[in-house]
């Protein structure tokens, strides 16, 4: 029996190729040599045992578990392993109960692995606090994350936070060729003949997932044939639906487009299947939430201005929440958004704007909207003949807004959706009296609006 209760990895057929493989100590851990190598303070307080609370931050597969796993084995700790996502905080609290009795009778201490730990919200972090504050379990968190962001303060103040880099390539190859090789938990038994240049296309594919990596092999192995592993073979192995969803690869695009064009096209029913298939996959909700946002103001925008707000409320409420009972707010936002009117108006002004900031329109701010709170700028002329628009008639003035030598724009055009009528016919109101006032003044300058 291992250190987890169970028979070591290399003896059980039933793991999968990627728990097999998972690396048994800090020399076989790949890719990481910048935290663990040789003399690297976390490699030299593992192997001391003067280990405290930390979080694992890195993108999926580069082995924040296995490293976890290790710290456990090394230190002769308990290893007690949960997911944010598949165990609550009753459940997690009665184990570290069970914990602090063991550690007061034996003496014998535990680490406490949070995987995605950001999947719990504030309060449910908060419950951490006390017992890694009193030091009665180690307490160490996965997250694919920002913890700046997804983790509380007073939890990361009580912590050290440890980078861990997506696999190069090159890693994932050698951990490719160590499970061919390998005959007691790899794949060497079956002899594979491979193609060159296989190994490479799987580690180009997979975006420094080694887990990804070892589960594209491992299909590929069970329905090789006369011709072994070749490229064509791991092609077709990427298109199965087994692998369909890979939060990092090119299907997490091609979904997340999905989602996108069927609120775009105003198609609720089909926006709500890939939502739902989205987080079937795995995916961060708060991920989900963040382009659910942005489709708020790039294809709806002041359509319907209630769109953000109600975005940036099913973000808070998901955050409240957690999963599962969050994730139906996300589900409203997008039947909502769907449903919306739509409108790029506010998204092309952005661009028409940074295109022309770009392109050098960068002259200096006209004089007379300059702010003069010294003497000194205002004998300079800062602010000279400022025109408070509030005094003015309409509450509109005719005092140049662009910087000299820059013919005034027309970045934003409204349509003739929702919300956005209205404005249209307020903006044409405006142009209209100011063109009226200042139509002998613009024809003196020359200067005319130019349309974008």
């Amino acid at each position: 029996m291992d250190l987890f209760g169970k028979d070591k990895l290399d003896d059980n057929e039933s793991f999968t190729l990627a728990d097999r493989m998972r690396p048994q100590n800090l020399d076989e851990i790949v890719g990481q040599d910048k935290l663990i190598g040789d003399g690297k303070p976390l490699r030299s307080a593992i192997e001391t045992g003067k280990i405290s609370g930390m979080v694992f931050w890195g993108p999926p597969g580069c082995g924040k578990t296995t490293l976890a796993r290790i710290i456990a084995i090394v230190t002769g700790m308990k290893f007690l392993q949960y997911s944010a996502v598949l165990s609550g905080i009753k459940e997690i609290k009665a184990v570290i109960r069970d914990a602090e009795r063991r550690l007061a009778a034996t003496g014998e201490r535990s680490i406490l692995f949070v995987d995605e730990v950001h999947r719990f919200n504030k309060a449910q972090q908060d419950a951490f606090l006390p017992y890694v504050e009193r030091g009665s379990i180690i307490f160490i968190g996965a997250t694919t994350e920002n913890p700046s962001f997804e983790i509380i303060s007073p939890l990361l103040s009580r912590v050290s936070v440890f980078v861990l880099e997506a696999l190069a390539p090159d890693d994932i190859v050698t951990i490719l060729n160590r499970t061919l090789s390998d005959e007691k938990r790899g794949l060497g038994k079956m002899n594979l003949t491979v193609e060159d240049d296989a190994l490479e296309h799987i580690a180009q594919l997979s975006s420094g997932d080694a887990r990804f990596a070892l589960t594209v092999l491992e299909f590929a192995a069970n329905t090789s044939e006369g011709d072994g592993i070749t490229t064509k073979l791991i092609s077709n192995v990427l298109q199965n639906e087994r692998l369909l969803y890979d939060k990092t690869g090119e299907e997490h695009y091609n979904l997340i487009s999905a989602l996108h064009k069927s609120i775009r096209d105003s198609d609720p029913d089909a926006a709500v299947y890939w939502l739902a298939r989205i987080l079937e996959g795995g995916e961060n909700p708060l991920y989900c939430a963040r382009r659910l946002m942005r489709m708020a103001c790039e294809d709806i925008g002041l359509s319907d201005p209630n769109a953000i707000r109600l975005a940036v409320a099913a973000k808070d409420y998901y955050h409240f929440l957690g999963s599962p009972e969050g994730e139906i707010a996300l589900f409203e936002l997008t039947i909502y958004l769907a449903c919306a009117p739509k409108s790029n108006s506010v998204y092309i002004a952005e661009k028409g704007a940074r295109k022309d900031i770009k392109n050098g329109f960068t002259g200096p701010v006209p004089l007379v909207i300059r702010n003069a709170p010294t003497s000194l700028m205002k004998n300079l002329g800062y602010g000279k003949n400022y025109a408070y628009a509030h005094d003015e008639e309409d509450h509109l003035t005719t005092q140049q807004h662009f910087p000299d030598g820059m013919k005034p724009r027309r970045y934003y055009v409204p349509t003739e959706q929702g919300i956005e009528a209205r404005i249209k016919v307020r903006l044409e109101e405006i142009r209209v009296k100011l063109n009226n006032r200042n139509k002998s003044k613009r024809k003196g300058n020359g200067k005319t609006e130019e349309r974008i």
